[in-house]
């Protein structure tokens, strides 16, 4: 199974609390990633993509959660969340951050 970077790194998680915790504090980068895709291929695929040096990958399945859906409960689908550690003098910026 051949899987492009673009295709292994869906989206960032950039904007939730502990992501911008962990990115201040550790150097951590979070994304949403294909659930087929393995640690070695998501740190071939950042460091391809964001031109850095992972130091280390965890990965989690996401369970989805159960939601109301008129009168039915429904279920959102299960995700694969990857923590990115980078190396101590790389940093990847999302969106235009200011420095005051």
């Amino acid at each position: 199974m051949n899987l492009s970077p673009e295709d292994i790194i869906k989206r960032p998680i950039a904007l939730t609390e502990k992501a911008t915790r962990l990115k201040a504090d550790c150097g951590q980068v979070i994304f949403e990633v294909a659930s087929k895709a393995n640690k070695i291929q998501i740190k071939a695929a950042v460091e391809a993509l964001f031109d850095v040096k992972v130091v280390n990958v965890n990965t989690l399945i996401q369970r989805g959660k159960r939601k109301r859906m008129g009168r039915r409960l429904a279920q959102r689908r299960n995700w694969k969340k990857a923590i990115v550690t980078l190396a101590p003098d790389d940093d990847i910026q999302f969106f235009e951050e200011a420095e005051e």
